[in-house]
This record gives C-alpha cells, sequence and structure tokens, in this order.
C-alpha cells in the first residue's frame, strides 16, 4: 500500500518528490522495485524521463527516490510530498529527526509502516501517544487471508512467543534480555509516595 500511495502521488501531483527510506540500501531496492511494478502494470500512463536502481523522474517532472536510512543520505532534500519509513521501528531517531523539515513547507505526509521492535524509540511513542495527527492502522499476521493457520503454527513453535507476539501480532514487547518486563516495573511503583530528600511546590 506504501508503494500505490507513493506511485499515486507521483501521477496525480505532477512535479512532487517522495522519498523512500527503509534501513538499508538492500531493502531500498526492493522497495523500489514494488513502485516499478505498479508503474509497469498500470502500463506507464505517465512515462519515464530518468531511471535507474533506486530513483525514477517521470515526464511530469515527479521524482521517487529510495533512500538507505541513514542520516547522510537523508538530509539536504526538500519540499517533500511523501516521506515513507520503512521498518519505522528500526530506523534512528535521527533520521526522524532530520525527516520534519522536508514537510513543513510542502505540508506533505509521512507515512511509517513496520513491526514493533520493543517498546522505545521515537515510533513506539509515536503509536502510544494521544497525538492525533497521526492515524493508526494495526494489522496482524492472522488477518492476513494469504497467510495460512498452519503456517503461523509452525512459526510459533519456532521463533517462541516473545518473537511471534513481536512479529506476527505487531505488539511491543519488552527485550528478552530485560530481567523484568515493563508491567512488572510499573506495579512495583506507587505514584502517591514522595521520594525521600525531594521538595516539591506542593510540600513548601
Amino acid at each position: 500500500m506504501a508503494a500505490v500511495a507513493a506511485c499515486h502521488t507521483s501521477l496525480y501531483e505532477p512535479g512532487s518528490l517522495t522519498l523512500l527510506v527503509p534501513p538499508s540500501e538492500r531493502q531500498s531496492g526492493e522497495f523500489f522495485k514494488r513502485c516499478r511494478g505498479i508503474f509497469r502494470s498500470l502500463g506507464w500512463p505517465v512515462a519515464a524521463r530518468t531511471e535507474s536502481a533506486l530513483r525514477i523522474e517521470l515526464e511530469n517532472g515527479s521524482r521517487i527516490v529510495a533512500l538507505p536510512g541513514s542520516e547522510s543520505t537523508v538530509r539536504g532534500y526538500s519540499a517533500v510530498r511523501l516521506l515513507v519509513l520503512d521498518e519505522a521501528a528500526r530506523i534512528s531517531p535521527r533520521i526522524n529527526h532530520g525527516d520534519q523539515p522536508m514537510l513543513a513547507v510542502s505540508g506533505g505526509r509521512l507515512m511509517a509502516l513496520t513491526t514493533p521492535f520493543g517498546a522505545v524509540g521515537w515510533f513506539y511513542e509515536a503509536w502510544t501517544s494521544r497525538d492525533e495527527s497521526y492515524e493508526r492502522y494495526r494489522i496482524t499476521a492472522a488477518e492476513c487471508p494469504r497467510i495460512s493457520e498452519e503456517f503461523l503454527e509452525q512459526e510459533k513453535r519456532a521463533l517462541g512467543w516473545f518473537l511471534y507476539r513481536q512479529e506476527f501480532e505487531c505488539e511491543f514487547v519488552d527485550a528478552s534480555s530485560m530481567a523484568f518486563d515493563s508491567d512488572a516495573i510499573r506495579a512495583a511503583v506507587d505514584p502517591s509516595i514522595r521520594p525521600l530528600g525531594c521538595l516539591t511546590r506542593d510540600w513548601i
């Protein structure tokens, strides 16, 4: 769907710039192939002016550029109409912070797609926040008709419950290396108890 959105933007908004930002160059190439496949299936309604392995410019002036997710490669682009972050939970927060000015002038859109990667990071904070500027969609593997129940059972046995919940149930689970999970830590804290040696305004 993100590739469809990228192609739609480039076709219906002439002169627009779409950036595809997965974590690695290999993933950038795979993502970009999906976009070319969509153009091909549509019969190239707008011809390509220039094309390479990771970028395309159409005759209407629109560009789609796929970049590996490093701060040095992402910075320098401006007036981005659509920014797609693939495996967003694994992208450095420095990249995400550098992305914001790209969208400010153009009023562009940010699409972030990922499986969870622990209950930490900017994507987790954005997902669990009350910020209503985000639209959130959660689709588990069990909701995908192309994935069989037999396959999911095999993966559950192979990965274990922790990784299975993260990869197939889209749950933000704590790292397996933690001695105590977040729920246990929160349950041990009583916010009504004042820390020793701490003065606050209502104490004075």
